[in-house]
């Protein structure tokens, strides 16, 4: 997958850039439609990178708009959006969940919404995400067992192995982990991927 923010911040990326890196990854088809994981799968077996529009507390109509404009593949929610709002998307949905620490699994399960894949970020007042900070790994790892889970915070080339290890997550989500003086590194990039690729097994494969 390969994140694209158009969430206020530092980050942020336009229409137009976001679809000169869709001609770069040379997009074949259309973008999955089904709210599923199975569309995202599906997505998944054309063997390229999909892209993941991440939005933060911004209205549905803006969201459904811009996944158009650009082609998005998945739609990231990382603000305190209701889960209910994932059902108006067009595009399968991450919905992030900001753990505070000392929360359990069994409270983040229970108001899961199975319309939505679950992304979990620890909570840092004030921030929406890209902090650098690790949430509980033995938290996630529970949740895991139950569902499919994009796991982010703080993970880097240096602990994405034992975080994977202990989780088995879907998707480990990373974003100031590989940046050097605040931009994308090439290089911590690929160290991350091979990390990742490390402790995959036949059984359950890391995208």
């Amino acid at each position: 997958f390969i994140g694209v923010v158009f969430a206020s911040g530092r980050r942020r990326v336009t229409v137009e850039q976001v679809r000169e890196i869709g001609s770069a990854i040379g997009r074949r088809g259309p973008p999955p439609r089904g709210r599923d994981m199975a569309s995202i799968l599906a997505a998944l077996d054309r063997r390229r990178p999909l892209l993941v529009g991440v939005f933060a507390d911004q209205d549905v109509e803006t969201v459904n708009t811009v996944a158009d404009q650009c082609g998005l593949d998945v739609v990231q929610l990382s603000g305190s959006e209701p889960w209910r709002i994932c059902d108006e998307i067009d595009r399968p949905v991450f919905k992030c969940r900001k753990v505070h620490e000392g929360e359990a699994a069994v409270e983040i399960l229970s108001e899961v919404d199975q319309h939505a894949i679950l992304l979990l970020d620890p909570y840092v007042e004030g921030a929406y995400g890209g902090t650098g900070r690790s949430l509980d790994w033995t938290v996630a790892a529970e949740i895991a067992e139950r569902l499919p889970v994009v796991l982010a915070g703080g993970l880097t080339p240096d602990n994405v192995a034992e975080a994977v290890a202990i989780v088995r997550p879907w998707v480990a989500d990373v974003s100031s982990g590989v940046e050097t003086d605040g931009t994308k590194d090439p290089d911590k990039i690929r160290a991350f991927l091979r990390q990742v690729k490390e402790v995959e097994s036949p059984e359950r494969r890391m995208e």
